[in-house]
């Protein structure tokens, strides 16, 4: 059915129904049955029209029904099409935004009190559970190399790049070598390359005798997997008050899902690397649905994601997490707003010569109560 969804052109009442459908089953968590919704949106319809159109609906994937005498609600195809053709993104109303800017404005010299601040807002904001990664340089610089024999042919190589950052990899040598001579390879190596990037090193890596040429070459596929690794640094809030949702605080499997899923780094690392490759540029949202057949944790659950920092400099992710059938139009708004303040901070803080952004942002107070 949902091949026969992908290829099919809704029509525009068809469309209509399925968009009030989700919206009246995000509002109600329970299946939507014809009369109800001729009569709740006053459609010009009868429910005996509206039950064909919704029985078309669910031959084609996008509705499911329990048993005959229920109703329908919609299915993950059905809230795919909702999202990518039908939601309307709703901004977060003026008084909203400036207390969120107010909040960020107040915290901008605090760098270690941005992201608990980021997950709290927007969890508020998105009314789901909110995850915030820390921002890390999408740029990895070279510090230095030691190379450590080990065994016979077998290297031990240590790089270090700028930030601290170390990596270890072993290497097997075309023939043995003494420590003297791999020391000397070293020095040279950290000679041509302190303060250098990937492309950098990469430009010179043909100018280079043999063996260091292959250490290069080992030395530039660890700094471009770095660049490429979100951080293990990952803030969330929320999580007590999305298990009180229908769909957790009824099913065990499902609740047990989101838990591991939030309270699991190498999980969650796993779907923000696979989901917000540095291709996808700051401002992009990325919605995943039900897992959508990769993550069977996800099976309950939807997350709205996004990238904030600054390309080439300094990147995170940040994000929302909720039952299928949350409000994707508030929640893809919260993620946009709070994903833009992000970045507008690590601008100031990793761009040399940064004007001050804030100061073109009208700020204001919240109004006392």
């Amino acid at each position: 059915m949902a091949d026969a969804a992908a290829s099919e052109q809704l029509t525009a009442r068809q469309a209509r129904l399925l968009r009030l459908i989700v919206q009246e089953y995000v509002r109600t968590a329970g299946e939507v049955a014809s009369r109800t919704l001729v009569e709740r949106y006053q459609l010009d319809i009868s429910p005996a029209t509206a039950r064909n159109e919704m029985a078309r609906l669910e031959e084609l994937g996008y509705l499911h029904q329990p048993h005959t005498s229920a109703g329908r609600r919609p299915t993950e195809v059905g809230f795919r099409y909702f999202v990518e053709r039908l939601m309307e993104e709703q901004s977060l109303p003026p008084m909203e935004q400036r207390m969120i800017t107010h909040q960020f404005y107040q915290a901008r010299d605090r760098v270690e009190e941005w992201l608990p601040l980021a997950s709290t807002v927007l969890a508020r904001s998105a009314q789901g559970a909110a995850v915030v990664t820390a921002p890390r340089t999408t740029r990895a610089i070279y510090k230095h190399v030691e190379l450590i024999v080990t065994h016979g042919r077998v290297v031990l190589l240590i790089l270090v790049l700028e930030g601290g950052s170390v990596e270890q990899r072993m290497l097997s040598l075309a023939e043995p070598m003494s420590q003297s001579a791999l020391r000397e390879a070293a020095d040279r190596l950290n000679q041509a390359f302190a303060g250098c990037g990937v492309e950098e090193i990469a430009a010179q890596i043909s100018e280079l005798p043999a063996l260091e040429q292959s250490i290069a070459q080992l030395i530039t596929a660890m700094m471009g997997k770095v660049a490429q690794e979100p951080s293990s640094e990952i803030y969330y809030h929320g999580l007590s008050r999305l298990l009180q949702e229908p769909e957790f605080a009824e099913d065990d499997y499902a609740s047990t899902g989101v838990v591991q899923v939030m309270e699991e780094r190498s999980l969650l690392q796993a779907v923000l690397s696979e989901t917000l490759t540095p291709a996808v540029g700051m401002g992009s949202v990325r919605v995943i649905i039900g897992g959508e057949g990769r993550w069977d944790e996800l099976r309950a659950c939807s997350m709205i994601l996004a990238r904030y920092g600054v390309h080439k400099y300094a990147t995170g992710t940040l994000g929302v997490v909720g039952p299928i059938r949350m409000r994707y139009g508030r929640a893809v708004s919260a993620v946009r707003f709070v994903a833009d303040l992000l970045g507008e901070l690590v601008y100031e803080t990793y761009q040399p010569g940064a004007h001050d952004v804030f100061a073109e942002v009208e700020v204001e107070p919240p109004p006392s109560k």
